[in-house]
């Protein structure tokens, strides 16, 4: 792969060092972890640094813990990491069923799931899921750490709240009550290593309550809100389903581009959330099919 213009590139050992060369050159920097974005938007010249931060020289941040009550995924831990975790696939299945669809196993060796929020793309596999989950993003700047929501954290496409004096150490994610159900589909053009043409994330909690998030559908990953509401405190019947189908088109703004139409997308966010909800309330149940399943 050949690098279309040259660049400065630095290994910094700490997080200090980070925000002091942010602080000089934040506009001009790009953050390294993994690179399977950043590496080919320079090679096709989508980005233009004039200096490349690698991250990789910092320890502590590739941790994947749990700090009451809390998932802690570090900025250095990748979708591999994800995969061949215990607390991960016993805690939060749908997070790891997500891990499964991104990309090949060679991207996911390398790709890092704060990276994958940092490129901001509509389609990034990490962002309902982390919507669903009410996670947040912990930030490290001149201030020292900042919590953000994770809410708050995609502004448009390729776009994010970080500032350019700022990186991404970690993000959190409340784990749910070890009684729960999930399920994440994500549509592709074939198998193998491709961006979802449209995703669907379902939380099913104790109680009937129901989290909702689409991405590849809207100009951000997005929460179905009204959906969420309009399920509150019901059982998944084909009625509630139907209810929550029909009120799609209010939660999304598909587009037609090189990899599906806004109307193929439209239809199949519905097909998609219908079987989400049902695989994710069978699996609250202790039922339906096994995460890693392929519903689509």
């Amino acid at each position: 792969m050949a690098i279309a213009h040259p660049f400065d590139y630095v290994r910094p050992g700490t997080l200090d060092e980070v925000v002091s060369i942010l602080g000089e050159r934040g506009d001009d920097a790009r953050l390294l972890a993994g690179g399977t974005d950043l590496i080919g938007w320079i090679a096709d010249d989508q980005a233009c640094p004039g200096l490349v931060v690698d991250l990789k020289g910092i320890a502590g941040l590739d941790v994947l813990v749990v700090e009451g009550g809390l998932l802690r995924l570090g900025a250095l831990a990748t979708f591999t990491d994800i995969l061949h975790s215990d607390i991960v696939r016993a805690r939060l299945p749908l997070l790891w069923e997500a891990a499964r669809k991104v990309a090949s196993r060679a991207i996911r060796n390398r790709a890092t799931l704060v990276g994958n929020i940092c490129s901001g793309v509509p389609c990034c596999d990490s962002g309902p899921v982390l919507l669903a989950c009410d996670a947040a993003v912990i930030l490290h700047g001149p201030g020292g750490e900042e919590k953000m929501a994770v809410h708050d954290w995609f502004v448009g496409p390729k776009e994010t709240a970080r500032k350019s004096d700022q990186l991404v150490t970690a993000v959190e994610i409340p784990l749910p009550p070890e009684s729960h159900g999930g399920c994440f589909v994500k549509l592709g053009r074939y198998r193998g290593e491709d961006l979802a043409q449209a995703s669907v994330a379902v939380l099913a909690l104790p109680g009937r309550k129901y989290r909702v998030a689409f991405g590849a559908v809207a100009p951000t990953p997005v929460r179905g809100r009204s959906i969420e509401a309009y399920l509150d405190g019901n059982p998944i019947t084909p009625d509630t389903i139907a209810g929550a189908l029909g009120l799609v088109e209010k939660e999304i703004r598909p587009i037609t581009d090189i990899r599906a139409s806004r109307e193929y997308r439209m239809q199949m966010v519905r097909v998609m959330l219908k079987r989400g909800l049902q695989a994710a309330s069978e699996r609250l149940a202790g039922a339906g099919p096994e995460y890693g399943t392929d519903l689509i």
